[in-house]
């Protein structure tokens, strides 16, 4: 099955090598068409954390309170999260991971990924993420060890 960028024809079997319907080669997308994507996505990204930056999480009524926090008093891995944001918009690192270390890691990785992305954009490479069966068992075993620990008294330095 053909990847995202293989072209407009690639689901009717034609990539941009082999060409369109007709066998003609394809056009390459322009620079513009190929950034469309991944800067539509840091943009909305960027107004995210624009809003969480400008509308305090820590003043009551501005957002829902977590379900699993508000019927069980547990703390889920995304518990303080909004706070975390809100703390990395101001330049507050130290507020930023006391309030989820793991949000603030996984805004790093955010990053990493959208530069990659970019770059590869604008040489014009395909973009294909493909995370294996054994990352995405590793990354839920790194949430279910997040969400565990922060829950025991030893570790309320991870809970918000």
């Amino acid at each position: 099955m053909p990847g995202p960028d293989a072209g407009p024809w690639a689901a009717h079997g034609a990539t941009e090598a082999s060409g369109g319907p007709s066998g003609l080669p394809l056009a390459p997308r322009s620079l513009g068409r190929r950034l469309l994507t991944p800067v539509g996505a840091l943009g909305a990204v960027a107004a995210a954390f624009a809003y969480v930056g400008t509308v305090d999480p820590n003043e009551p009524g501005h957002y829902p309170v977590c379900p699993l926090l508000r019927f069980t008093g547990l703390y889920c891995p995304g518990c303080g999260g909004l706070r975390s944001a809100h703390a990395f918009v101001h330049g507050e690192f130290g507020t930023a991971l006391g309030a989820n270390a793991l949000a603030v890691v996984g805004y790093g990785l955010f990053a990493v990924v959208m530069a990659v992305w970019l770059i590869r954009a604008v040489r014009g490479l395909p973009s294909r993420f493909v995370i294996s069966p054994a990352l995405w068992w590793a990354i839920g075993a790194v949430l279910a060890a997040f969400t565990l620990v922060r829950n025991l008294p030893f570790g309320a330095a991870l809970a918000p």
